[in-house]
């Protein structure tokens, strides 16, 4: 498709006469419908002051914001307008039933970042797309199975990241008519880098092979990875992901020895898949520090997961850094020194 193509147009010359890419396409316009609407009510800012209001904790203890209510609210509902057949949504305890005999379910983060809004900072809505097969859950898969993924952020403007498994195209808001154009289409990641995002203040929480590949970055060109590096952290996970697909690098979300931390924080059906397939097509990798994302069993709506994607060569230097923590020695030349902070 041309740069300047409309999401309409280019929704409905994949889809063509298929069924199944139909309800996918549905699927995507109800989203970017949603994400018109959500767009406005975010660009609100403190003239509504109460949608920052804390009213409760969601089904996985996060403290859930009169916003995320909102925001659950709107998408659900434009996705019911579209004929998806289910739902599953981080701000509720169950999947929920849309329209019988949908071909198509959502799971979705109604809104990413939400701790974000009152500093002005990119938030937006990831989704997943997966088949309705047969009688049981669409959503326990492996991330493998997603027929579409992506994420809207809403920020100086709003954007769709959208990958239907043949590459990654963007869409920005022309705010002049209230559509979807598409300015980038087939974006790769290159797969060196010298930066990468992570929230260092953990660090006394990660296992050593984490620490040590954060020393080694910290000690430059005069360490063992023979380059200087920047390190960028945002918090709002579409916001870090909309700059590793501009400029290229690295993000680590990694599990590490905080009591509900064990296992990663991130949900795996609604943030970490959907980013993983995003990022595979185009050309980086996904991990949950040693183990690649879209293979991973899912067994309950909201389980959760480290997360490590970008650069292709960097996330699998850093699953080495994870895997052999003690391998600094002269069988492996990428180990070869001790980091900055290392006795």
């Amino acid at each position: 498709m041309a740069i300047g193509t409309g999401l309409t147009e280019y929704l409905e010359s994949w889809a063509g006469g298929d069924a199944v890419r139909k309800a996918v396409a549905e699927a995507v316009f109800a989203l970017a419908e949603a994400g018109i609407e959500l767009a406005g009510v975010c660009g609100q800012g403190a003239i509504n002051p109460d949608q920052g209001a804390i009213v409760g904790n969601n089904s996985g203890g996060d403290a859930q914001k009169a916003l995320d209510v909102r925001s659950h609210e709107i998408v659900v509902a434009a996705l019911r307008r579209r004929g998806v057949g289910m739902v599953a949504s981080e701000e509720a305890d169950e999947a929920e039933v849309l329209t019988p005999g949908g071909l198509v379910a959502v799971a979705t983060d109604p809104l990413d970042g939400s701790s974000n809004i009152d500093t002005n900072v990119s938030v937006g809505t990831i989704f997943s797309i997966l088949p309705v097969e047969g009688e049981a859950s669409p959503f326990l898969v492996p991330g493998s199975r997603q027929l579409a993924a992506g994420f809207v952020v809403y920020g100086p403007h709003t954007d769709i990241v959208l990958t239907l498994g043949e590459g990654t195209d963007i869409f920005t808001l022309d705010r002049s008519n209230g559509a979807f154009v598409l300015v980038a289409e087939k974006v790769s990641i290159a797969p060196e880098t010298a930066e990468y995002a992570v929230n260092a203040s953990n660090y006394r929480h990660w296992a050593a092979g984490l620490r040590n590949y954060v020393d080694d970055c910290l000690a430059g060109k005069d360490g063992p990875l023979e380059k200087n590096y920047n390190m960028r952290w945002v918090g709002s996970l579409v916001a870090d992901a909309s700059r590793i697909l501009s400029r290229g690098g690295v993000f680590l979300y990694p599990g590490d020895a905080r009591k509900g931390y064990t296992h990663g924080r991130l949900r795996i059906l609604y943030e970490a898949n959907p980013v993983a397939m995003v990022i595979e097509q185009c050309g980086g990798k996904a991990t949950d520090g040693t183990q690649r994302i879209l293979d991973i069993d899912v067994t309950e709506l909201h389980q959760r997961t480290g997360l490590v994607f970008g650069a292709a060569s960097e996330v699998e230097r850093i699953g080495l850094y994870i895997a052999n923590p003690e391998r600094r020695g002269e069988d492996s030349p990428l180990f070869g020194s001790r980091g900055l902070f290392m006795s």
